[in-house]
């Protein structure tokens, strides 16, 4: 299943907007989480959301899925005094039963929710198990759940459970409809709870494994399927949402033209500045890639840690004279007891070529995630950089643009660098050819090369570094090797190649820090 056309952050922003209407809450906020459920904590005032990936059918099925469970969220948010983990039966029912109570008030304020509550009813209903894969005092819980909100079960219950079942959702429905009549809020219901586990018959700390069960993987829902399930869904909950045109449903008009206009947008938002800059160089095209995967945040928030100090552009040195005595340092003996504030800053424009050749193949997730932490980082210091990349596609050398020297370095450049793939040789002499060009006509002070250290071409190379040097730029090389071995071989294959600055890493996570003591001392 590939991801949403959309940006993660872009989701985010849609998603806090609507919460933040829906809810009335100007200050909550909205994160995308791991955890198999959307959440939304009440004290925090915030509502985690699981990815729109997680959901089954296309794209424009997702999306009105993800926004209906985002309006869930903002009436819970809305109208419930708190929302209890789903863990055990006495929570997992409570949150049952303000579901359908936050639904109804919800629905009186906004009433053209209706068609997307019955689509969102419909996915809910095929995600849920059937009886005979649930197993013990789970599957009475699981069956009062369906039975309550989507007027049926799925599967046959023996005798003794169905008629408890019936019984606990209907007397669950009373206690909902007293608590809308005299608007009583979730201390009132939670106080109906153990009424409902009497009649069920179960322990309130009964275990719930899965409080929602998503698809398998490689589970489909075929058109056939769905047409099937919301005309089940519409004919269970007629009573509450009356008569409801199936086709509107299927076709969620509204939604479809708001959800195309997001993506013209967001098309037109990622290729801003992506103009074709020069013969050769191409720009990854697709937005139908999650670049989540290739971030690696405890590697950012370390790096950016460790190099703090650059941001401030000051750093305390001890000096033979200065502006502060060291009194510690004087006693100790050492001939620099001063202490002095340096101005340090990077001025210098760097273009960074990523080696996209089949020699990282085995390593390209954590090189990836590794060099998308150095651009990070060089977002964090505002040094000024462009990142370029290349392969073999379709047995044609390829160079593509990452991020342009002039546009900010954000989720769209990960997107780029996320679904660029390791294929082909190393022919350094025909990518640095494509990118002479605008190299010439940029100017950057330095342009580092990432590589494994063998082109195929080490003639064509000598030459292309050479002449590049010729206009000013400086030329550096960092060769990844898998070992201390074959990093060393590599860093005397590189010094015969004409760069002005050679290095060598046998460890990817070294090389921000690498790349970063090259603009040091630039």
């Amino acid at each position: 299943m590939q991801s949403l056309h959309l940006r993660n952050d872009t989701l985010v922003e849609i998603a806090t907007f609507l919460a933040r209407r829906w809810s009335e809450k100007s200050r909550i906020t909205v994160e995308f989480s791991e955890k198999k459920e959307t959440q939304t904590k009440i004290k925090d005032n915030k509502i985690s959301l699981i990815s729109p990936d997680r959901y089954s059918g296309d794209d424009l099925g997702r999306y009105r899925q993800f926004r209906t469970a985002i309006w869930y969220e903002s009436m819970r948010a809305r109208f419930c005094k708190k929302v209890l983990s789903n863990d055990h039966a006495f929570g997992f029912i409570l949150n049952t039963l303000e579901t359908r109570r936050i639904e109804m008030l919800g629905r009186k304020i906004w009433r053209g929710m209706d068609e997307e509550l019955i689509f969102s009813y419909t996915y809910g209903w095929l995600y849920r198990p059937q009886m005979s894969d649930v197993l013990g005092k789970t599957r009475i819980v699981e069956a009062f759940y369906q039975q309550f909100l989507f007027g049926g079960v799925k599967g046959e219950l023996p005798p003794r459970y169905s008629e408890r079942v019936a019984n606990a959702a209907n007397h669950a429905k009373k206690i909902v409809a007293e608590a809308l009549e005299k608007n009583y809020d979730t201390e009132w219901l939670e106080k109906k709870v153990p009424e409902i586990l009497s009649i069920l018959d179960i322990d309130a700390l009964v275990t719930i494994p899965i409080s929602m069960p998503w698809r398998a993987p490689g589970l489909m829902v075929t058109q056939q399927d769905l047409v099937k399930a919301v005309q089940k869904i519409a004919e269970n909950k007629e009573a509450d949402f009356g008569k409801v045109d199936v086709k509107n449903v299927l076709a969620g008009q509204a939604i479809a033209e708001e959800f195309k206009v997001l993506n013209d947008e967001n098309k037109k938002s990622e290729n801003r500045g992506l103009g074709s800059q020069t013969i050769g160089i191409q720009v990854p095209g697709s937005t139908n890639v999650d670049e989540t995967r290739i971030y690696d945040q405890d590697l950012i928030s370390n790096l950016k840690t460790k190099f703090k100090e650059w941001k401030t552009s000051w750093k305390e040195q001890h000096a033979a004279t200065g502006d502060e005595f060291d009194e510690e340092s004087y006693i100790e003996g050492h001939y620099k007891p001063f202490v002095t504030d340096v101005k340090r800053s990077i001025n210098a424009k760097i273009v960074i070529l990523l080696d996209h050749s089949s020699s990282i193949n085995d390593v390209q997730t954590q090189y990836k995630k590794v060099t998308l932490a150095l651009c990070e980082v060089l977002s964090f210091l505002k040094i000024k950089f462009s990142v370029y990349a290349f392969n073999t596609t379709q047995k044609q050398v390829v160079c593509w643009l990452v991020k342009p020297e002039d546009i900010k370095w954000s989720s769209a450049s990960a997107k780029r660098l996320a679904q660029i793939e390791a294929n082909g040789g190393t022919p350094l002499a025909d990518v640095y050819q494509k990118m002479y060009p605008i190299l010439r006509s940029k100017k950057p002070d330095i342009f580092l090369t990432l590589s494994d250290g063998e082109p195929s071409d080490p003639d064509a190379v000598r030459l292309m570094v050479k002449s590049l040097r010729s206009v000013g730029i400086k030329m550096v090389a960092i060769g990844i090797g898998h070992d201390t071995i074959s990093s060393t071989r590599i860093a005397n294959n590189l010094k015969y190649l004409n760069y002005e600055k050679t290095l060598a890493v046998s460890r990817l996570k070294d090389i921000p820090s690498r790349v970063l003591s090259v603009l040091q001392t630039s």
